[in-house]
């Protein structure tokens, strides 16, 4: 397994809606492996293929140190959102902008399905942090950034204070 280099904000590969997988095939399995090790290291709860550079519908998510009913390590390959519910309002992250969050408004309670590793169906029921992260990845999936959920004065007002970060880490 390898760590993955994860793309940061603005890196316009970010905002592509990645392509399908069509063939669960040993690059894919090894896609999975390498992301989840990847997210483990990072540290974080979710990661999407996109966020290494990879133009494809593949996400990992874990939230089990964070959220006690959690099923541990998810593997998803072309995942979609088949329902939602309520709604939380909660702190949010992202791998790809480090050292930044925001409240976002995401479904609390949402079922997503998509294929596992050996291209079975499957479905998933989150709540809570689950929820938000299965929001969260597909989201990265469709090229969009938890910012992207913003009102636009706190997303200015953030990609200001990214810029400025990024300003001070070039000098």
């Amino acid at each position: 397994m390898a760590i993955l280099k994860i793309l940061t904000y603005p890196d316009p590969k970010l905002k592509k809606k990645s392509a399908p997988v069509e063939k669960i095939d040993k690059e894919i399995e090894k896609l999975l492996d390498d992301m989840a090790e990847t997210m483990s290291d990072a540290p974080g709860v979710g990661l999407a293929a996109p966020q290494v550079g990879i133009n494809l519908r593949v996400v990992v998510i874990d939230v089990s140190a964070r959220q006690q009913d959690s099923p541990g390590l998810i593997e998803l390959i072309n995942p979609v959102i088949i329902s939602t519910e309520g709604v939380q309002i909660e702190e949010e992250g992202c791998l790809s902008i480090p050292g930044f969050s925001s409240e976002v408004k995401r479904k609390a309670k949402v079922k997503v399905q998509g294929l596992d590793r050996k291209g079975k169906l499957f479905e998933y029921e989150g709540t809570g942090l689950l929820a938000r992260a299965f929001q969260h990845e597909i989201d990265h999936i469709d090229g969009i950034l938890y910012i992207g959920r913003l009102s636009r004065l706190k997303r200015e007002l953030l990609k200001k204070k990214i810029e400025k970060a990024l300003a001070r880490a070039e000098v």
